[in-house]
């Protein structure tokens, strides 16, 4: 069993407050294939109730993590555009440590995002 763990957290910088009720899914990548492992939203603190991978399903890898934000836009009344600029934003990264704490957190606003590893 792996004692390593997946979280994340969006803070929604053009509102200065946690992104609650955002939709993110993970899938592990394998060559060409990606295969669905989590699907859930964030909480009011802009995090998920738990690890988006749990110790014990931990494992080195591609992984992809995929923000819906379009829905999380529109729902705030960020400015109206058709096709929203920032729909779903993938971030795809590796894990190499199978004992390490993965952060993978997404700074949003309606026209940029960043990302970085945190802790």
């Amino acid at each position: 069993m792996s004692e390593g763990y997946l979280t994340t957290h969006v803070l929604d910088t053009a509102r200065g407050v946690p992104a609650a009720g955002l939709e993110i899914e993970l899938f592990r990548l394998e060559g060409g294939a990606r295969q669905p492992l989590a699907r859930m939203r964030t909480n009011s603190d802009g995090r998920t109730d738990g690890p988006i991978l749990p110790k014990g399903d931990f494992a080195t890898g591609a992984y992809e993590l995929v923000f819906h934000t379009g829905a999380y836009l529109d729902a705030t009344g960020a400015p109206p555009e058709a096709p929203r600029f920032l729909d779903v934003i993938p971030i795809r990264f590796g894990i190499s440590d199978a004992a390490a704490h993965y952060h993978v957190p997404l700074l949003l606003s309606p026209f940029g995002y960043s990302t970085y590893r945190g802790s």
